[in-house]
């Protein structure tokens, strides 16, 4: 009888956790950082404020929790739009157009949210190696196109992207479509001529 006991414990206090992470992708979506806050979070899920305190010691832990859960799923969703391309440059297209795509959507808004948030240095460390899994993604579509330091490339090419992401914030909807084809233009063809993307 314990033993069930226990597992039920532990059920509630995961269903509790995927609640709360829940709530803050909502308020993220809905108001940004500036939204997600504990009390906020504790009137989302029904928890008491200090309730909330047991699970999360603060909003950027919050925030890189959520990180955890969902870049891997953002990376997933690039690699499979990379490997539907039967190209290099149209591989890199994907790549930009799909992190700008996942970005600017409302379920995104914690893997963005990390930049505004002051996290220690561990947490910084963890979301680093999940940033250079994702760059990762690009190195050899770099490579067969012929960049002699590929690496390097690839960490350019993501900064081009968070610029993109930046600039797509304060722009409508409709402009985000010429933010991602300037996004995917300097990436082919740097501040050349564009041709075909």
């Amino acid at each position: 009888m314990p033993k069930i006991r226990a597992a039920t414990v532990a059920e509630h206090r995961q269903l509790q956790h995927a609640a709360l992470l829940d709530a803050a992708r909502t308020l993220l979506a809905e108001g940004g950082i500036e939204a997600l806050t504990f009390p906020a979070l504790a009137a989302r899920t029904g928890l008491a404020r200090s309730s909330v305190y047991e699970y999360f010691r603060s909003r950027a832990a919050v925030v890189e929790e959520l990180c955890a859960v969902d870049f891997p799923l953002w990376a997933a969703e690039i690699e499979a739009g990379m490997a539907a391309c039967d190209s290099p440059q149209a591989q890199v297209a994907a790549y930009v157009r799909g992190q700008l795509a996942l970005a600017g959507d409302p379920r995104h808004r914690a893997v963005a949210a990390v930049s505004a948030l002051e996290l220690d240095e561990a947490a910084r460390a963890r979301i680093r190696a999940a940033h250079v899994a994702l760059v990762d993604l690009v190195v050899r579509a770099l490579s067969e196109l012929g960049h002699q330091q590929p690496r390097l490339a690839a960490a350019l090419l993501q900064g081009v992207v968070e610029a993109a992401v930046r600039q797509a914030e304060h722009v409508p909807d409709a402009g985000s479509a010429a933010i991602a084809d300037a996004a995917v233009a300097m990436a082919l063809h740097g501040l050349g001529a564009p041709g075909p993307a």
